[in-house]
């Protein structure tokens, strides 16, 4: 099943010229989801760069294109910590969510993460030493995020990509129809890069497309608003859960099509590419549950049947394999022999009953 290229009509009329698109140019592979688990600070090995007085860089993945300009509006994961300590009081990553940060706009607990990021490529990684001066400051916060007062702190920041642009606009400032012609116009590049093969690019762009969508924004509309969102926010997830598919990532790409599912129980591309992903992980009967469901709604769909088809021979080569293993440890099964007649014991058993007849015909006579 290929990947989604049909855009919704309304976001393609309402997506106007292309001269915001996002900066991904010959953007390095940047994973979703960092490689550590993210309960603690990653551990760099690479220098530390000075940005500026209290905001230090060690680099964890080069990114490549140019840097973000003033007023960039800019994707950005992260994971923050209190320096020195265990304490993380945000992670995008565990939301599932980019933030959107406007660089010169950012709010002020937020300045030395904003310097930081001004200062990185499209598609870096890095781990950003930032002073309490230009984070939480004196007071620090005890609502949410809870940060201790003059704490220091450490992020690890993920660079996904910008729309340079002279003057920033906020998602929260657009209005329905340009945001959802802004995921619209990345999910097109998506599909450009996919056509590529360049499956991390088209990831990020997916993703960015996905950022403008996000629960807040969904939750607030009805009608063909919500129709037009979907047209666009679906695809980017079914595209996603390809670019994972092709990747091995396997458990990312049933995340990515049960949110599909979650807003369109039939729809056949995310049946079809949970069950693929599942069957890739050794869930066979889960798997086989969304295939069957696929086929429900597509029953002349070839991949499907397929897929179907070739869970059955699985079936039918474990069934075969078991049988030889127990086969072999159990041995065969022991002929039966039948047992050699006993002569002698037949005519002493024949006798004995002779006997017994004569005598009871004898004590018959005499009365």
């Amino acid at each position: 099943m290929a990947v989604e290229e049909d855009a919704a009509p309304a976001a393609a009329a309402a997506a106007g010229s292309s001269d915001n698109e996002i900066t991904v140019e010959d953007a390095s592979f940047v994973h979703t989801e960092p490689p550590q688990d993210g309960s603690a600070p990653p551990v760099v090995s690479s220098d530390m760069e000075v940005l500026r007085d209290k905001v230090r860089k060690q680099v964890i993945k080069e990114g490549h294109g140019k840097r973000p300009l003033k007023f960039a509006t800019c994707f950005v994961h992260y994971r923050a910590w209190v320096q020195g300590s265990s304490h993380k009081f945000e992670d995008t990553w565990q939301e599932q969510h980019p933030i959107e940060l406007v660089l010169g706009k950012e709010k002020k607990e937020m300045s030395g993460l904003g310097i930081g990021v001004s200062n990185m490529r499209s598609g870096e990684r890095a781990l950003l030493h930032v002073g309490w001066e230009l984070g939480y400051g004196k007071e620090g916060s005890f609502s949410f995020p809870n940060v201790p007062p003059m704490a220091d702190l450490v992020y690890e920041v993920e660079l996904i990509g910008f729309d340079d642009i002279k003057e920033g606009k906020a998602r929260s400032d657009m209005t329905v129809e340009e945001r959802i012609a802004a995921a619209d116009r990345r999910k097109i590049e998506g599909n450009e890069y996919f056509k590529e093969k360049k499956l991390e690019e088209a990831k990020q762009q997916y993703e960015m497309a996905i950022a403008y969508m996000g629960d807040d924004f969904m939750f607030q509309l009805f009608g063909k608003y919500r129709d037009m969102a979907l047209a666009v926010k679906n695809p980017c997830h079914l595209n996603m859960a390809a670019c994972l598919i092709k990747q091995n990532r396997f458990n990312e790409a049933i995340v990515q099509c049960s949110i599909v599912l979650s807003e369109d129980e039939s729809n056949v591309k995310a049946l079809f590419r949970r069950g693929k992903a599942k069957s890739e992980l050794g869930q066979t009967e889960s798997a086989r549950e969304d295939f069957q469901k696929a086929k429900k709604y597509s029953p002349e769909d070839k991949e499907i049947l397929r897929e179907l088809r070739l869970l059955a021979e699985q079936d039918k080569a474990l069934y075969e394999k078991q049988k030889e293993l127990y086969k072999g440890l159990f041995g065969p099964r022991p002929e039966v022999k039948p047992k050699k007649a006993n002569y002698l014991a037949i005519f002493w058993q024949w006798l004995v009953s002779l006997i017994r007849y004569l005598v009871r015909m004898f004590k018959h006579k005499n009365e």
